[in-house]
């Protein structure tokens, strides 16, 4: 039975390189997944999913398969989305489509909230209606588990308002655990994210 999963981890926890593995995987075995991302992303080139440590492949837009006809659908064995926290409520209803009326898994790979720690739209209704949810480890400075993702400035300060979407990377974000995010605690090699 098909099922929705949403994969979220922190920033750097390897969500990208995580779904181009998987992507890579159907592939192997004589099978067909369609790669997405929202259009919003275009960190990596326009349709290009591009993980941190070099893995990329072309993709197609969320609003894109939205607008796609089951039967072109169908031609798939899986669809992977990453960045799904920038989905809209709308898109994710449409994943449930895909894996209800289709019987094609859909595998969700993004963050679970933001720089303040709130929930993004695409995140908020994945938690509420995916089938599994599984959290993508990765870890703090100072060697706990990171799961939350700071946005700071380039004199080390932890931001703490601003527009929830502002695409950037290691130059902008870091993975803190609780504590530290709640300190501003960027750490003592903060300044190498930043080269």
């Amino acid at each position: 039975m098909a099922k929705l999963y949403f994969r979220h981890g922190a920033m750097g926890s390897s969500k990208t390189a995580n779904a181009l593995m998987v992507e890579y995987n159907y592939y192997e075995r004589g099978k067909k997944a369609l790669l997405l991302k929202p259009q919003i992303d275009n960190r990596g080139g326009d349709k290009i999913i591009r993980s941190r440590i070099g893995l990329q492949k072309e993709c197609r837009f969320v609003e894109e398969f939205t607008k796609m006809s089951d039967q072109e659908i169908q031609t798939y064995d899986c669809v992977i989305v990453d960045e799904a926290q920038f989905c809209k409520k709308e898109d994710i209803s449409f994943f449930i489509h895909v894996v209800d009326e289709l019987g094609i898994p859909v595998i969700c790979y993004g963050l679970r909230t933001d720089f303040q720690r709130e929930l993004f739209e695409g995140s908020k209704w994945l938690l509420a209606w995916a089938d599994v949810i599984e959290e993508i480890k990765t870890v703090c400075w100072c060697g706990q588990g990171a799961t939350c993702n700071a946005r700071f400035s380039s004199d080390g300060k932890v931001i703490r308002a601003g527009e929830q979407i502002f695409l950037g990377e290691n130059d902008s974000y870091i993975a803190l655990c609780r504590r530290h995010y709640k300190e501003g605690n960027l750490g003592p090699n903060w300044n190498h994210k930043i080269q």
